[in-house]
């Protein structure tokens, strides 16, 4: 009697006891590294480089290895999805053509569209103020559509991409009416 009471005395220990909570600084892609504030009760730690560590129960900070990083949480850090990417595409003005350099630009677009197995993808039309808002709206779907026809035509599935037209509703570059702004003649790329 006494095994058993003592064997459900553990069982109870391990099911009561507290999980231990771990968090870990990861750079980004890019190597920036940010800063966390872990707050438990009236215990603050703050974790400033990568692979820093906090663990409920202990008091130090400890460093992770990359190496212990990607053993301990490398499924969990593959099957997240590819961070949102967000292009800019500039037009000629009055048209729905790209300038130059934004031809160039597409090919990162399409390079990062090319990486995602089943991209989600929003484009966006904007004009800038010149011209009559009726037209702006119809000038800015206008290049959401070709931005889109250019990416159906590499192998995109139309259905993975919305398109919508803001005119000049949403300028990048505030301006006063009819005042001609590159930047603001513009397609937004969404990809998800």
């Amino acid at each position: 009697m006494p095994v058993l009471v003592v064997a459900v005395m553990i069982a109870l220990a391990v099911i009561t006891a507290a999980p231990v909570e771990t968090v870990t600084v990861l750079p980004s892609a890019d190597g920036h590294i940010g800063t966390v504030v872990v707050q438990r009760g009236e215990t603050q730690q703050i974790l400033r480089e990568a692979y820093a560590t906090s663990r409920s129960g202990q008091a130090e900070l400890t460093r992770l290895s990359a190496q212990e990083v990607q053993n301990t949480y490398g499924k969990a850090l593959h099957a997240l999805p590819a961070q949102p990417a967000t292009f800019l595409l500039y037009f000629i003005t009055g048209t729905d053509e790209l300038t130059a350099d934004s031809k160039l630009e597409l090919d990162k677009v399409l390079g990062a569209l090319r990486e995602r197995p089943l991209p989600d993808v929003l484009v966006i039309g904007h004009t800038d103020t010149v011209g009559d808002a009726e037209a702006n709206d119809r000038l800015s779907a206008q290049r959401a559509e070709t931005v889109k026809g250019f990416l159906v035509g590499i192998g995109i599935a139309a259905e993975r991409i919305r398109t919508a037209g803001r005119g000049e509703r949403e300028l990048l570059v505030p301006t006063d009416d009819n005042i001609e702004e590159p930047r603001n003649r513009r397609v937004e790329i969404n990809v998800r």
